[in-house]
C-alpha cells in the first residue's frame, strides 16, 4: 500500500468537529441550506437568499396587482403625436417659437414647430383625445389612466433607459422585475419570475443592463424569452444527458467549489446556483408549453394579429405575455423597437415614416392584450405599463424634416387594469408639449405606484448592499401616483 499524501493524512488526523466545522463553511453548507429552505426549515430571511429565492411571499399591503406587463416603446415616441392632444401646433407648422429645449442636440431656447402629422380625435366615455396612430387603443381608453407629465433626469437613450428600468442613471442597479421578484416571490416554480421580450431587429441600448438583477443574486435577474422555436438558450440538454438533476448539480457546484475552495464562497451565493440549475431543468419541461400558441383559438391569433405580416412579431409576444400572466409569472417586459435608428421610436428624421411603421406593429396587439385581459378576468390583476425612456420635442431637431428630438422635461405614459383608474388623465404639459407644468411626476412615482398597485411598501421595500438599504425609489421618500389607483 502507497503511503498517503501529506494533505491526505492532514484530512485524517481532522477531528469530527472540525470536519463538520469545514463542511458547514463549504459547499456541503451550502446544499444543506438549499436543502432546509425548500422543507421551510431555514429562517425566512434566509430563505430569499437560497435555493426559496422565488418562493411566493406577502406583500406590505394588499395589493390588487399580481403581476406587471410593461409594454416599453424603446427610443421614445412622441407624446404630442399619439395621446397628448396640443391645438396651439395644429396650424403652426415651421413656425419659430421660444422654447426650451434640452434633447441629443443639447439646449436651445429657439425651435421650428412641426405639426403633429396625424388627427385627433376624442374617444370613449371618458372622452379621451387620441391620433388617428392607435385606432383600435383608442377603444380602450375608459379602461386606461393616461400620465401626461412624466419627467426623467436624462435625455440621452442609455442612462435615461436605466433610470426607467432600475431608478438609477447608472448600471449595476437590479432592475424593477429583481424588485417585484425580490419583494413577492413567484407563484410558479416551473418558468422564471421576471422574463423580456426583445423586438426582432434586436435589444435596446445598454443591453442586458436594463434586466440585470444588479447586486441581487442571479436568481431575480430578467430572463430573455423568444417569441418562436426554442424560447430560450441551451434549454434542450443533449440527447445523450440522462443523468439525474441532482447529479448534475452536484458535479458542477463540486467544481465551482475545487475551484473557489480557498475564497470559500458565501454559502448563499452557492445555493442561489443550486437554485439557478434546478430551475433551469424544470424550464426544460414547462418553458415550451408556455410558448406553445398551437391551442390557441383563431380569433384571438387574429385579434393580436398574429396572421398579418406586420403586427405578428409584437402579436406574438403580447399573446405571451397574457400566457405568462396565466401561468404565474410576476414581471414581464415587452420591447417595441430594438438596435439603432428607425428600427425604434427614436424619430430624429422622418417623424411620419418611423411613428407609423412602429404604431402599425403595436397598436393592434395591445388593444387585443387589454381586452383579452379584460375577457378573462384577468386585467384586475396584471397591471399593464405603456412607455418610452422619455418623449419627444414640439420642435424639430434639424433644420429641414420632420424629425424632433428627446425630451425628458415631459412626455406621457400609461397604464391600465391592476388597481388603477380606468378614463382618467393626470398631469399636463405647457401648450406645446415641451415641458411638465401640472403635477410633475418622477419616473420613481411611477416606480412607487407600480410598487404599490402590488401590496409592496416602495419606501419600506429595501436591499441591504454596501451598508446601506438599497432602494429602487431611493433614499427620499416617494409617493405614488394616487390620482389613478
Amino acid at each position: 500500500m502507497s503511503k498517503p499524501s501529506s494533505s491526505a493524512a492532514s484530512f485524517c488526523r481532522r477531528t469530527r468537529r472540525e470536519f463538520l466545522w469545514e463542511s458547514g463553511c463549504g459547499f456541503g453548507g451550502a446544499a444543506l441550506a438549499a436543502m432546509l429552505a425548500a422543507d421551510g426549515l431555514a429562517p425566512a430571511a434566509r430563505a430569499a437568499d437560497s435555493s426559496r429565492a422565488l418562493a411566493p411571499r406577502a406583500g406590505a399591503y394588499n395589493g390588487k396587482a399580481k403581476s406587471v406587463i410593461f409594454l416599453f416603446m424603446y427610443g421614445g415616441p412622441s407624446h404630442v403625436d399619439t395621446f397628448d392632444y396640443k391645438p396651439a401646433l395644429v396650424g403652426k407648422d415651421g413656425v419659430m417659437v421660444d422654447v426650451k429645449t434640452h434633447g441629443r442636440g443639447g439646449h436651445r431656447n429657439q425651435g421650428r414647430i412641426v405639426e403633429p402629422r396625424w388627427k385627433f380625435a376624442q374617444h370613449g366615455e371618458c372622452g379621451k383625445w387620441v391620433s388617428s396612430l392607435f385606432p383600435h387603443l383608442s377603444t380602450c381608453v375608459d379602461d386606461i389612466a393616461f400620465l401626461h407629465s412624466m419627467t426623467a433626469e436624462s435625455p440621452i437613450h442609455g442612462s435615461a433607459m436605466l433610470m426607467m428600468n432600475s431608478g438609477k442613471l447608472q448600471s449595476g442597479y437590479p432592475a424593477m422585475g429583481s424588485w417585484v421578484n425580490y419583494g413577492l416571490g413567484s407563484p410558479n416554480e416551473n418558468l422564471p419570475g421576471f422574463v423580456v421580450m426583445l423586438d426582432r431587429t434586436g435589444g435596446p441600448i445598454s443591453g442586458a443592463k436594463n434586466w440585470s438583477s444588479g447586486y441581487m443574486p442571479a436568481t431575480y435577474a430578467g430572463t430573455v424569452f423568444r417569441p418562436e422555436g426554442s424560447p430560450i438558450n441551451d434549454l434542450s440538454l443533449p440527447e445523450n444527458v440522462d443523468r439525474p438533476l441532482r447529479r448534475e448539480v452536484l458535479d458542477s457546484l463540486e467544481q465551482l467549489n475545487r475551484r473557489h475552495f480557498d475564497a470559500r464562497p458565501d454559502q448563499s451565493d452557492l445555493a442561489a446556483r443550486i437554485a439557478s440549475y434546478e430551475l433551469a431543468f424544470r424550464m426544460q419541461q414547462h418553458a415550451p408549453e408556455a410558448v406553445d400558441i398551437s391551442g390557441e383559438a383563431a380569433t384571438t391569433l387574429s385579434a393580436y394579429g398574429v396572421d398579418r405580416a406586420e403586427t405578428r412579431d409584437f402579436g406574438m409576444r403580447c399573446l405571451l405575455a397574457r400566457r405568462l400572466v396565466e401561468r404565474g409569472v410576476r414581471f414581464i417586459q415587452v420591447y417595441s423597437g430594438g438596435a439603432h435608428n428607425d428600427d425604434n421610436w427614436d424619430a430624429h428624421g422622418d417623424l411620419e415614416a418611423n411613428h407609423s411603421k412602429h404604431a402599425l406593429e403595436t397598436d393592434q396587439p395591445i388593444a387585443a392584450l387589454l381586452k383579452d385581459l379584460k375577457q378573462r378576468g384577468l386585467l384586475e390583476e396584471t397591471l399593464v405599463v405603456w412607455g418610452g425612456e422619455f418623449g419627444r420635442q414640439p420642435t424639430a431637431e434639424y433644420e429641414v424634416g420632420t424629425g424632433r428630438d428627446h425630451n425628458s422635461y415631459g412626455f406621457t405614459m400609461w397604464a391600465a387594469g391592476g388597481g388603477v383608474k380606468g378614463g382618467v388623465s393626470v398631469g399636463a404639459t405647457d401648450e406645446l408639449g415641451s415641458a411638465a407644468v401640472e403635477s410633475p411626476m418622477h419616473v420613481k412615482r411611477l416606480h412607487a405606484t407600480i410598487l404599490r398597485q402590488l401590496g409592496l411598501d416602495p419606501n419600506g421595500l429595501s436591499y441591504f448592499y454596501r451598508g446601506l438599504d438599497q432602494k429602487l425609489v431611493g433614499v427620499e421618500h416617494v409617493e405614488p401616483i394616487h390620482e389613478i389607483v
